[in-house]
């Protein structure tokens, strides 16, 4: 049987069934899909590839799905560190993006996040940003996955000046990549402090008008809640409930406060969790409850967040922390193990998003999306675990392969569709207009 691409590697790491390690197996990818995944020695003789590749030192997974990112402001990273979230955002990050955010500013920030991303191994990110338009032309020019936050927010930006602007433009995004075969749309409040009950009430609405889902951030501190008890007497999550916001369609991002009764509202409406650990733990937002979230029965993706608060979009670095600090949080060294962690990373992000179906596994049907790691450097060994070894050993300088739909996109650790060079000589561009600004 002729196929494109015969992958033969020392193990394939599926996701699905959970804790799964495959060895000597090889993945076949024809038209862009897993044709299949066999021991290797059928494989040869079952398939004959166009392209064959050897993976003796590596381990295959799927394409990491960050699921909360803001792009862009890779431009601003490092530009306002080491301080408390409120003066963060209301003293640097947005003033510094009313002077600087504009089309030009989000397609070099998202190309350098592309880059960045696809080579530690993510191949597909969920974005809130502005000028959403850009970031999916980025995307597809990347050749990573992408859903574009249609941001809405009660004030205005560079990108709408109004709720109605806001919406007529996020519509418009939606429409003209609605037939795109790697990238898709979500609405984007900013967060409940931000944007108000008809706003919302007007995005539940369209958003299953568009059956696309929507991704907002919720309960991030202490702070928040407290200040929504004390304004309206109610949670931000019980005010989303009361709005009729709170369904399988909503991810809610970070969620550091999150009681029983938030716990059970949550998985009773089946909410996906976006947690972010690196972000929260540098802002000193708060710490989810991860594990009591898994046991509960909630969906619990990650995201690296923006890096200008993480500093890096490393899902592989996200990945371990996430299962360190849930068994700090947890108290318990048995919660969030390793292959829960690698699932978070995969599966469970694609299925905040809705494409589950695509994405999110090494299942034969589903889309090529396949990274390989190579796990024979000195720091690995002695590999008696594999999936272990992936989640507290490996860096991102170990991705030396990604695929995107069957179609390479990183090789030898170098992208084939984006110029490290040029976006390296972009970014010094831009630090040295907003860094010269800043001494004026």
């Amino acid at each position: 049987m002729d196929i494109d691409t015969l992958l033969c590697a020392r193990f394939i790491i599926p996701v699905e069934p959970a804790g799964t390690v495959l060895h000597d197996h090889a993945l076949a990818i024809d038209a862009g899909r897993i044709a299949a995944i066999l021991p290797r020695s059928e494989a040869l003789v079952r398939f004959r590839p166009r392209q064959c590749h050897e993976l003796s030192a590596h381990a295959l997974i799927p394409g990491l799905v960050n699921a909360h990112t803001h792009a862009a402001m890779t431009l601003f990273r490092g530009f306002a560190d080491d301080r408390p979230l409120a003066e963060w955002l209301n003293e640097h990050i947005w003033p510094a993006e009313r002077t600087w955010v504009n089309a030009a500013f989000v397609r070099d920030g998202a190309r350098l996040a592309a880059a960045e991303m696809l080579l530690s191994g993510t191949t597909c990110f969920n974005d809130m940003y502005f000028f959403p338009d850009v970031t999916a032309e980025v995307a597809l020019e990347a050749g990573i996955r992408a859903t574009v936050g249609l941001i809405v927010i009660d004030f205005p930006s560079a990108w709408a000046g109004s709720i109605d602007e806001y919406f007529a433009r996020g519509t418009a995004v939606h429409d003209r990549f609605r037939d795109a075969s790697t990238v898709h749309t979500c609405f984007a409040p900013h967060a409940p402090y931000t944007v108000s009950d008809s706003t919302l009430l007007k995005i539940r609405t369209l958003a299953e008008e568009l059956d696309i889902p929507i991704t907002m951030h919720v309960h991030e501190t202490a702070a928040e809640v407290t200040q929504a008890l004390a304004g309206g007497g109610e949670t931000p999550l019980r005010r989303l409930d009361r709005l009729g916001l709170l369904s399988p369609r909503l991810l809610a991002v970070h969620v550091t406060q999150a009681g029983e009764a938030d716990t059970a509202l949550l998985a009773r409406h089946g909410v996906s969790v976006v947690h972010c650990p690196e972000s929260n733990l540098k802002l000193a937002s708060g710490l989810c409850p991860v594990q009591r979230l898994l046991d509960a029965g909630v969906n619990v993706a990650l995201g690296t967040d923006g890096a200008a608060s993480n500093n890096d979009l490393d899902m592989l670095g996200e990945m371990r922390t996430a299962a360190l600090l849930g068994k700090a949080v947890a108290g318990d060294p048995t919660a969030v193990p390793a292959a829960t962690a690698l699932a978070m990373a995969t599966l469970y992000g694609a299925r905040a998003l809705g494409l589950e179906e695509r994405i999110g596994s090494l299942f034969p049907g589903k889309d090529a999306d396949v990274v390989a790691v190579r796990l024979d450097g000195l720091h690995h060994q002695p590999l008696y675990d594999p999936l272990s070894q992936l989640v507290y050993t490996t860096s991102r300088t170990d991705v030396e392969h990604v695929w995107v739909g069957g179609r390479q996109v990183v090789e030898q650790r170098r992208t084939l569709y984006l110029d490290g060079d040029d976006l390296r000589a972009r970014a010094g561009d831009w630090r040295d207009r907003i860094a010269g600004a800043a001494i004026d």
